[in-house]
């Protein structure tokens, strides 16, 4: 039989073996947790000192007249959510028809509350390749 002070006991029972587990895990955490142990290390000399890796800087110059626009129009594929090619045809953002060779321009100062919520691209080639799929357009 099914009655209050069993449905009770069950409801106990559970919450009871969730607040174990709970407990068993914050336990866990606590005593295995990795990126803590700074207190406990210490560094080791061995009379080699680390050498600063110089990340070396292609020029957009350089990369340019190699550039594949068939590449391009792929990674123009982002783009298009909110440009468009043809001119006058603006999406949510301008349209970019020859907009390799215009003035630069910053959004912000022609058409105020605007902004352009993408981070960029931060390969060369890439911002290389999107160059030149664009110049195709009337550039």
């Amino acid at each position: 039989m099914l009655d209050t002070m069993t449905l009770t006991k069950l409801t106990a029972g559970l919450c009871s073996a969730m607040l174990v587990f709970l407990l068993g895990n914050w336990v866990a955490s606590a005593l295995y947790q990795a990126g803590h142990h700074s207190e406990q290390s210490y560094v080791i000399d061995t009379g080699v000192e680390e050498e600063e890796v110089e990340e070396v800087q292609i020029a957009f110059a350089d990369v340019y007249p190699s550039a594949d626009a068939g590449a391009g129009e792929r990674l123009f594929r982002q783009c298009s959510a909110c440009h468009r090619m043809e001119q006058g045809a603006n999406g949510t953002g301008p349209y970019l028809h020859a907009i390799v060779g215009r003035d630069i321009e910053i959004p912000s100062e022609w058409a105020p509350g605007t902004k352009m919520n993408y981070r960029g691209m931060d390969d060369v080639e890439d911002r290389a390749n999107l160059s030149a799929y664009l110049a195709t357009y009337g550039g």
